[in-house]
């Protein structure tokens, strides 16, 4: 039975074109002049108009893939404009999935389409062709699940051998019998090594990449296909830093299945996203010591620990990264009551006060733990310095020895720089060199070329030239000697003003693995977890309501009191001064600061008869009434002669009225003045 009728040949042919990869599309020429022959066939069987869908070379046909030209041509179905559809394997290339298979062959019934592959014409509507059409797609489907079968086994066999290799990291290459090495390009590998050093000095991805984009330090990419990518500096970006800092290649082991893909329904549609993150207990192949790497793995490690560490956001669970601010415990103290982090406040420019954060998100419950920052991070200083003390001298003898390696470093990188633009120069001279002259369509590219190569290594002698001019001159014979002293107190080196929070807290946590804080009684209770696995306790009392730090000197208050009895505001404003007595906010005395102290204390003010009605004469008045002068009153109070008393040094001497009369009285009786020798002559009168 003739299945073709002149319905269908009234109507369009559509000649269906497909291949599965892009490397199908270069390389499989054959495949390609095959499908599009069967246009001719479709005008030998009649057709006139013949349109091809070529749109979805190089695209899978597997489910979830997008392919225009096969939406297109269900469009063309429905509106009634196709006649046939001629395909060189319908099943195959058409639909791999039995949805979209079915969806066609439903759509092709409904509007009287034929299908046409090289070998027989069907017809969706005869129950026959319906049947073969279903079990060709079921095989087409079962295909491609054995070919996806076969090849994951495969590539697992590889992966778990180490062979498999996609994409090899930037710093290595695959030798010739498929092992990895290290890169022979000295630049790269001085890079590479130069991310991981700053890391273990840094301890932060984002502090490296600013350190490099600081120094214009460039870092090594590789762009193009898998099989043939070249490597090209450019300056260093975020992502490029961390992305060798977390791959294991580095550290010497192989790595697969660091990744997955997760299948979701997307507006009716299957849709594939590719998950970078896999926990490492879920990577399917792991072979340590696979290769020879730029760090070790237990420095791998360490380094994933710091970073996932440093994730402000990804857990309640981690420190956070260093951040600026005066509050050192940040990030290391978690309560012992709920388990919850307990974060640092500011309230005040100079106040620091760390909360439990566990009542934020329980609105009930009230804060676990509150209590002031200064008095805990000075605790938990002394105890970290009391660990150093030991080895404060080496490490400033290694920062002696180190101190010039920055700009070293950022002197090598320019001048392995300069090297390989140098290497470009003379291979493009070589290319010009081997070219006809007269060919200026070649020629002229060239020269343009070399010169270019040229102006950048002009450029990058110029910078080596400003580096090294601007190096570090080396420390002086002083300046060393000033640096160990500086380690061999350490308390010094950490309370000057000029010491970084920031590097106070990298060396705390680098020491300290958590900081667990509890409310005990009256007294807040920090116990230490060292890195090591020891354990410290400290304690120290809450701070009661209404009281805080910047609490005047007991010792002021008094001598406050008893001047307040003699001396006037501003006198004893002046006598602390001269004692370098200051505030409790460290700054000078003035009369109204002493006010507001006796106001505070309820200390009352001086009255100017007060030390007449209580029968006592200052310096001055005993030498008007004694008819001496002051300087002979104060030796006299010094060798004795005289009873008097004074609040603190450089207050006013307060004597006795009645002690200015007994003396004068013996004075009376005696009339020889004391000389200079007056400590014998009192002895010997006695």
């Amino acid at each position: 039975m003739n299945k073709i009728t002149a319905d269908h040949l009234a109507q369009r042919a559509y000649v269906y074109i497909r291949q599965s990869t892009p490397g199908q599309v270069k390389h499989n020429l054959e495949s390609q002049r095959m499908q599009y022959a069967v246009a001719e066939r479709a005008r030998a069987l009649g057709w006139q108009e013949v349109d091809i869908v070529d749109e979805d070379l190089g695209v899978s046909a597997s489910a979830g893939s997008n392919r225009p030209g096969f939406e297109r041509l269900l469009h063309a179905v429905c509106d009634g404009k196709v006649g046939a559809i001629f395909s060189i394997e319908a099943a195959s290339r058409l639909a791999r999935n039995g949805r979209e298979w079915h969806t066609l062959l439903e759509f092709c019934s409904v509007m009287g389409v034929l299908l046409i592959d090289a070998t027989a014409v069907y017809d969706p509507r005869l129950i026959d062709d319906r049947m073969i059409l279903g079990m060709k797609g079921t095989i087409s489907e079962m295909e491609v699940a054995n070919f996806r079968a076969r090849g994951q086994a495969a590539l697992q066999q590889m992966a778990e051998r180490g062979a498999l290799v996609r994409r090899v990291a930037i710093g290595f290459m695959k030798g010739s019998d498929g092992r990895m090495e290290r890169s022979p390009d000295a630049r790269i590998r001085s890079a590479i090594d130069l991310v991981f050093s700053k890391f273990s000095e840094m301890r932060s991805v984002r502090q490296v990449f600013l350190w490099f984009d600081r120094q214009q330090i460039q870092l090594p990419i590789a762009v193009g296909p898998e099989d043939s990518s070249e490597i090209i500096w450019r300056p260093a970006r975020y992502h490029a830093v961390h992305s060798i800092l977390k791959n294991p290649t580095y550290a010497g082991a192989y790595a697969y299945g660091r990744s997955k893909t997760v299948v979701r329904l997307v507006e009716g549609k299957r849709q594939s996203n590719r998950v970078k993150r896999v926990r490492r207990e879920e990577w399917t192949v792991l072979l340590r010591d696979h290769h020879a790497g730029y760090i070790d793995w237990e420095t791998y490690e360490s380094n994933q620990k710091m970073i996932t560490h440093n994730e402000n956001a990804a857990s309640t669970f981690v420190r956070g990264s260093v951040r600026h601010g005066n509050a050192l415990l940040a990030g290391l103290l978690r309560c012992g009551h709920c388990g919850a982090k307990i974060l640092s406040q500011s309230p005040g420019a100079q106040t620091i006060r760390y909360a439990c954060s566990g009542y934020r998100l329980n609105g009930e419950k009230i804060c676990c733990v509150l209590f002031g920052g200064l008095r805990a991070d000075q605790m938990v200083s002394e105890q970290l310095l009391q660990c150093l003390s030991p080895l404060s001298v080496d490490a400033a003898m290694d920062a002696l020895a180190s101190l010039s390696d920055d700009s070293e470093e950022r002197i090598r990188q320019k001048a392995l720089a300069l090297e390989q633009a140098r290497y470009e120069v003379t291979r493009a001279r070589r290319q010009y060199d081997a070219i006809d002259p007269d060919n200026r369509l070649v020629a002229a590219e060239l020269e343009r070329r070399w010169n270019r190569a040229l102006e950048i290594s002009a450029q990058l002698e110029e910078e080596l030239v400003i580096l090294e001019q601007s190096r570090e001159h080396p420390l002086t014979d002083q300046q060393k000697k000033e640096l160990l002293d500086f380690a061999r107190d350490l308390p010094r080196l950490w309370n000057a003003p000029q010491s970084s929070p920031e590097h106070k807290k990298r060396l705390l946590r680098i020491a300290l693995k958590e900081i667990i804080a509890t409310t005990v009684d009256d007294k807040i209770r920090l116990v230490l977890h060292w890195e090591g696995g020891d354990h410290t306790q400290v304690e120290f009392p809450k701070v009661r309501r209404g009281h805080h730090r910047y609490v005047t000197d007991p010792e002021v208050v008094e001598i406050v009191r008893r001047l307040a009895r003699m001396e006037t505001d501003a006198r004893i404003a002046s006598i602390l001064n001269r004692n370098q007595q200051r505030t409790a906010h460290g700054e000078i005395w003035t009369d109204k600061r002493i006010c507001s102290l006796r106001d505070r204390y309820s200390i009352p003010v001086h009255k100017a008869n007060e030390c007449e009605q209580r029968g006592e004469v200052f310096v001055g008045e005993a030498a008007k009434l004694l008819g001496l002068t002051q300087t002979s009153i104060l030796r006299l109070i010094r060798i004795g002669r005289l009873r008097a008393t004074q609040v603190c040094a450089n207050a006013p001497w307060v004597l006795p009225k009645l002690e200015v009369e007994r003396y004068r009285h013996e004075r009376s009786k005696d009339k020889t003045p004391p000389s200079a020798n007056s400590t014998n002559w009192l002895f010997e009168n006695k």
